[in-house]
């Protein structure tokens, strides 16, 4: 239970978030100013929760699918002419174009992988590389994977994880409303990738996350 707002609070707040964003919350909580604050202020504490979790399943990931390229490609994929030719280009986002851009300006695997945005790591997901990564390696970068699942349908199903997770993190990033999402769903498919990556690691996580008591509490 959040403590009373003052009525200065209730004047000035308002103001600074700006009408047209706190519009979003006035509408939900039928132009009662206080109780939109109250959502403003719950919004930005679950948003701020996730961020965690969110940390966790990126590394998680993104370091098992490089551990998958390292595999086929060697400890210089960033520099192998093959892989990165393999890498699609000119689709939207160019993957091969961050791929060369991160190559030429850091100078190890590491800093590489570190730098290149989530959404490259949700490329090399796609159906493009089963044949030549994901058939032989998804089972040993991702163990505690559904094995209910065929590879290629497990591959499809963290992918589209992945998707999810990436346009929900970038609107967290932003600042955006997430009130209105189904936040439990939001949460499990974070679980469910860093339960795949690694069942430790997904225990962990259940142990010191603060999102689930929040999505609860919502005024």
């Amino acid at each position: 239970m959040y403590d009373p707002l003052t009525q200065n609070e209730l004047h000035h707040l308002p103001d600074v978030i700006s009408a047209p964003r706190f519009a979003t919350y006035l509408q939900a909580r039928g132009n009662n100013r206080e109780g939109a604050l109250a959502l403003y202020r719950w919004n930005l504490e679950v948003s701020a929760a996730f961020v965690g979790s969110l940390h966790l399943c990126e590394i998680a990931v993104r370091n098992g699918i490089a551990d998958a390229v390292k595999a086929v490609h060697g400890d210089r994929w960033p520099w192998t002419e093959g892989f990165i030719r393999s890498v699609p280009s000119g689709e939207g986002y160019d993957a091969q174009h961050d791929l060369r851009n991160c190559a030429r300006r850091h100078q190890t695997t590491g800093t590489v992988t570190a730098n290149l945005k989530l959404a490259f790591w949700e490329k090399m997901l796609t159906s493009r590389f089963q044949r030549s990564v994901w058939q032989h390696h998804f089972s040993t970068v991702f163990p505690g994977y559904n094995t209910a699942l065929s590879v290629n349908d497990a591959r499809a199903a963290c992918r589209d994880d992945m998707s999810h997770i990436r346009l929900f993190r970038n609107r967290i990033a932003h600042h955006e409303p997430v009130f209105a999402r189904n936040l439990q769903d939001d949460f499990d498919r974070i679980r469910r990738l860093v339960q795949w990556r690694n069942p430790t690691a997904a225990a962990w996580l259940t142990k010191i996350e603060t999102v689930t008591p929040l999505i609860e509490t919502q005024p």
